[in-house]
């Protein structure tokens, strides 16, 4: 069977070429005898493995030399707890309220403090970002919180929110190495890698020396401070080996690619084809205001009153869609309709065939 196209919100599309390579080494990773999913993460081999990957991390993103770059377990919905564990002295923090995943870690850091909600987007379905030019931040709060790019909604920050001096977290699960971004705007940048960089299994977080110190809050366990795995070079315990393995992969492909600059120039050219399409189509609409528009993830409906046609309509589309090789459109359970994640592995000519799919799809169902 040949290979489709796979619009996956995460895990999701990676770049053939890494696969290939991964594949032929499979059984012996560059002569040593044994696949990287079997070697000992102390190994010499391994240690080269995993300081590579962070050093072709560090120029792609030019990571200043005072902040930290962490590979852990746990998925993003572990670093909601870590973020106000290490970082909640004053037991209060900002959060700006712009989908499912922001909501998630603002109940997570309630557990631990005070969790503010500066901004939110729910009246409007989270179709859109609020203005975050002058928010209610009071003094002592340790941090605010943003979710930059929102997977299920299809929104992103073009502006960061104005912290008046409080220390930026951002989760950047699913626009991770798709722009250039300045690091040193940040006090901590994380994402899990399944959507944008890698397979499931691995959180790649960017954090200010400054923020790792033994003082996290009462009863944060051994493995979730960070001091703990930055004083080990994220070898602590046993890492998502393979995983970090493919991300490393990919940071090299990237490079070959041109880096970030490059990428954002293809991503904004991959966005343009789908965003230009559902501007004047008569069947598809966007869910999101133009101005807030993801290049990452773009949801969309059919323009049809009746919510029944409207379900049924939307059903045959993703069914004959999936027929055509245009794989996991569907919409985020919880907002229905359907979604194209066009990341960075997803090839121009992807995107292009689906539109080609689309029009033909609207022209027999008009």
């Amino acid at each position: 069977m040949s290979r489709v196209y796979n619009f996956s919100a995460g895990p999701a599309v990676l770049p053939e070429e890494v696969l290939k390579e991964a594949a032929e080494e499979m059984l012996d990773y560059q002569g040593s005898g044994q696949s990287v999913m079997e070697m000992s993460h102390r190994s010499k081999v391994y240690d080269k493995i995993i300081k590579d990957a962070e050093q072709d991390l560090r120029d792609l993103m030019n990571i200043p030399d005072n902040y930290k770059v962490l590979f852990l377990q746990g998925g993003a919905n572990q670093f909601f707890a870590e973020v106000p564990m290490n970082m909640m002295k004053n037991k209060k923090a900002g959060y700006i309220i712009t989908g499912q995943w922001a909501k998630k870690a603002f109940a997570e850091a309630k557990i631990y403090g005070e969790a503010v909600e500066l901004a939110s987007s729910a009246d409007k379905t989270f179709s859109y970002i609020p203005d975050c030019s002058d928010l209610p931040i009071t003094d002592d709060m340790d941090y605010v919180y943003i979710c930059e790019n929102n997977t299920i909604y299809g929104t992103k920050f073009k502006t960061l929110p104005n912290t008046k001096g409080k220390d930026l977290v951002s989760d950047v699960s699913s626009c991770f190495l798709s722009e250039p971004v300045d690091v040193t705007k940040y006090a901590v940048i994380y994402g899990g890698v399944q959507k944008n960089v890698g397979p499931a299994g691995c959180v790649i977080a960017i954090i200010r020396e400054d923020l790792i110190t033994d003082d996290c809050l009462p009863g944060t366990p051994t493995m979730l401070k960070w001091k703990t795995q930055a004083d080990n070079d994220s070898l602590y315990n046993t890492p998502p080996c393979y995983t970090i393995y493919i991300c490393g992969k990919v940071f090299k492909w990237l490079k070959k690619m041109g880096g970030l600059e490059k990428m954002k120039e293809l991503n904004e050219k991959k966005a343009a084809i789908l965003y230009d399409y559902l501007d004047q189509s008569t069947l598809f609409t966007g869910t999101v205001v133009k101005e807030d528009r993801s290049l990452m993830n773009v949801p969309f409906v059919c323009k049809i009153d009746d919510a029944e046609k409207k379900a049924e309509m939307e059903a045959k589309f993703i069914k004959e869609a999936t027929e055509a090789g245009f794989v996991n459109l569907k919409g985020h359970r919880s907002v229905g309709g359907m979604r194209a994640s066009i990341y960075n592995a997803m090839p121009i000519e992807g995107v292009e065939k689906l539109v080609e799919f689309m029009k033909k799809f609207e022209k027999e169902n008009a």
